[in-house]
Order: C-alpha cells, then structure tokens, then sequence
C-alpha cells in the first residue's frame, strides 16, 4: 500500500466509508481497522447493494483482495 492510500485510510479511521466489493456488492460502515493488504475492520456495517433493501451486517472483515474501491468521508 502506498504511503498516500495508508495516508487517507489514516484519516478515515472511525469514519464511515464505502466499499465497492468484486461481484458487484457494496457496503458502508464505519472503519474501525486497516492493513498493508487492504484487509478492513469495518463496524455497524451495511450490505447497500440493493438501495431498496439494506440489511444491516454488524462488524465484519473485508478481505483486502475483494475490494475494487474504497470511498474515504467528505472533507469537512
């Protein structure tokens, strides 16, 4: 992971973010943890492939090899 990328998940941290999965899933939660693999913590998570219906998913890891995009907080 480049210094940029570990940088913006650094500021990500305990903030909620999205993730675009391979497969075409998606989900939001709140980034708890991060690795040098892109392997993710990610807390009060949510499955938001399906705007419809959302299902709530707890804490869940994300495998690092599975996300094509994470999409850090807005700046404020």
């Amino acid at each position: 992971m480049s210094e940029v990328a570990a940088k913006i998940f650094e500021e990500s941290l305990n903030k909620v973010v999205l993730v675009q999965l391979k497969g075409g899933r998606t989900v939001r939660g709140r980034l708890y943890s991060f690795d040098q693999h892109m392997n993710l913590v990610l807390e009060d998570a949510e499955d938001v492939t399906n705007a419809e219906s959302t299902k709530k998913l707890g804490t869940i890891i994300v495998r690092g090899d599975n996300v094509v995009l994470v999409s850090p907080p807005p700046k404020r």
